[in-house]
């Protein structure tokens, strides 16, 4: 019992060593198909668009493989097979270009349904297969294989150095002209491609220095701006500050001390901004404790005015103007203040260009009309925002409009209002006075500076490789070098197209005057007459020294005992595509003895 019992055990661990081994097994050869379809059909090579480009390339080409099958043979399953290997090798070409095109170079000879196949072959092997030597050595080999296989099927039929100029010519118009077309085209698209990104490459380079010598030269102004207007404004605070708290000064000097004392800290905090601006690209931080100081400075118990901005943080946007307008009161201007219209929220960049807009356009009225009364009017209107700042002649009589000609101040407003998609007009107005008015829409386009974005502006504008660069990047052809491209292609396909009917037109031309050589009408045939002179018979008829004729001898019923036979061929077709008919005259001491028709299988 122990003994059937470890019988057993055994059998049971054979027979699990066995399914091991046939799973291990399975899986290796699971691993390998995998392995070699992966090689066979990469997926780079095989995306959706080109596997459905490819499937329908291959039917047509089966297709048209049965069809001239069909016409040279009988057809039958012989029809179906070439139809299935002419697709099989339509798929497999753009893996194995060389094999493929030898294998279709070999069978031609055989299967004349191969012959469409060859130029799409040749076309695909051009460009695919690498290096000028491999190429050369792949349809080397392939004309040397079809030259051979065609002379060892057509042995004894046709002329050898006629079948090898045929075939060599044959091939040149089927395989090797596609395949130079196509290779010329993918070097000249591959080289194109090479300067376009070696043209992106340089123009990103040149981008960078010159973006680098922006750089260098923002940080040395704004260092010349902190070390100067920084020092100076410094000072200004600074007595001021001391002067505020003067005992003999009135309140109203010390009001307006105070209004100085606060715009002299404004300016240091704006030009602290625009100095981190030019230097980094963003805002400087806002100091620890600078929102106190505007809270404890001496003028916080001043009372008839607003204590000023210490900060430099009082509102950059519409919310601001209300200190802009109270400023200019403080400082003894007419400044009026009018809303219109439900107010609304607006992009950062608007909202600072409209405060900025108040801004100059009081500084100029300040300026160029002193004592002048001026309106500020802020109008919400449904589509877009629209400031209009106006202001009378000049006491005393100042020149209106003088602030067209002064400074950069409108000339940067306009573009500030058009990088966020608005517009400023500047000009005299009604009565002697000059008019600022600005519309800016409500979702203009942010930008985190608006520096930053005039710079860029001006330097797209003067730099016509910014386009160039852009275009670079994107890689995408310019339409009229698709068209060339176009153009070029089908260039080289109608040269290889006249090629190949030069090619048929010389081949049609000199198979016309060789089957003049070897070819007489039936007529012709019945006026000769059994027993007529040899002379005078072969003066009527062709000579028959032609290559048409080759392969036609030795065929047929056999010829008299010691005669001589000269045989050529009707000018009528025969019953099948694979005969020929044919008339022989054998002649014997002088004398034409027979003659006799009959077709002869080629």
């Amino acid at each position: 019992m122990d003994t059937s019992s470890n019988a057993r055990r055994g059998h049971g661990r054979g027979e699990n060593a066995r399914r091991a081994g046939a799973a291990w097994g399975s899986r290796i050869r699971d691993s390998r198909i995998r392995d070699g379809w992966k090689w066979l059909a990469p997926p780079d090579m095989w995306s959706p668009r080109r596997t459905a480009v490819e499937a329908v390339v291959a039917l047509v080409l089966g297709v048209m493989a049965a069809g001239t099958e069909e016409l040279l043979t009988s057809g039958g399953f012989r029809t179906l097979a070439v139809a299935l290997a002419a697709v099989l090798l339509s798929l497999l070409r753009r893996r194995l270009p060389a094999t493929v095109l030898i294998v279709t170079a070999a069978l031609i000879p055989h299967l004349g349904g191969f012959m469409p196949l060859l130029v799409v072959v040749g076309w695909s092997a051009g460009r695919r297969i690498a290096g000028p030597g491999r190429a050369l050595a792949a349809f080397t080999a392939a004309y040397a294989v079809c030259i051979g296989v065609t002379l060892l099927n057509e042995e004894g039929r046709q002329a050898p150095l006629f079948l090898t100029l045929l075939i060599t010519l044959y091939f040149l118009a089927t395989a090797v002209v596609p395949g130079l077309a196509s290779r010329y085209w993918t070097q000249r698209r591959t080289l194109l491609h090479a300067l376009r990104e070696r043209n992106a490459q340089l123009l990103r380079e040149r981008a960078m220095v010159a973006g680098q010598a922006r750089l260098r030269e923002r940080q040395r102004i704004a260092q010349d701006m902190h070390d100067s207007l920084g020092h100076q404004l410094a000072l200004i605070s600074v007595h001021t500050g001391a002067l505020e708290v003067d005992p003999e000064l009135t309140e109203r000097q010390r009001e307006a001390v105070a209004v100085l004392r606060g715009a002299s800290v404004t300016a240091m905090h704006e030009l602290r901004e625009v100095v981190g601006i030019l230097r980094d690209g963003v805002e400087a931080p806002e100091p620890p404790g600078a929102a106190l100081a505007g809270a404890s400075g001496p003028s916080a118990s001043a009372g008839a005015h607003p204590a000023p901005d210490e900060s430099g943080r009082a509102g950059r946007g519409a919310a601001g103007i209300d200190a802009l307008v109270e400023a200019g009161r403080a400082a003894g201007n007419r400044v009026e203040l009018r809303r219109a219209g439900e107010p609304r929220p607006l992009a950062a960049a608007a909202d600072h260009a409209a405060y900025r807009i108040v801004q100059e356009a009081l500084t100029n009225a300040y300026k160029h009309a002193p004592g002048a009364a001026i309106c500020v009017e802020l109008r919400y209107e449904p589509d877009s925002f629209v400031i209009e700042v106006v202001n009378g002649p000049a006491d005393g009589g100042g020149t209106p409009g003088a602030a067209v000609s002064g400074g950069q101040g409108l000339t940067g407003l306009r573009e500030r209002a058009r990088l966020v998609g608005g517009m400023v007009y500047a000009g005299a107005a009604d009565g002697g006075g000059f008019r600022v008015a600005g519309v800016l829409p409500y979702g203009g386009v942010e930008a985190a500076s608006p520096f930053l974005d005039a710079s860029s502006a001006g330097a797209s504008a003067t730099d016509p490789d910014a386009d160039l660069l852009a275009a670079g990047e994107a890689g995408a052809a310019h339409p009229r070098r698709r068209v060339g491209n176009v153009l070029l292609g089908c260039g080289i396909a109608v040269a290889a197209m006249v090629a190949l009917a030069a090619v048929a037109v010389f081949g049609m031309v000199f198979l016309a005057g060789e089957m003049d050589k070897g070819m007489i009408e039936p007529a012709e045939y019945a006026r000769v007459q059994v027993g007529a002179d040899e002379n005078e018979v072969r003066e009527r008829l062709p000579d028959g020294e032609t290559i048409a004729t080759l392969g036609l001898q030795g065929k047929g019923p056999k010829p008299p005992e010691g005669a001589e036979c000269l045989v050529l061929m009707s000018s009528e077709v025969g019953e099948s595509i694979d005969t020929e008919p044919v008339f022989r005259f054998c002649f014997k001491d002088g004398k034409l003895i027979e003659k006799k028709t009959y077709e002869v299988r080629r």
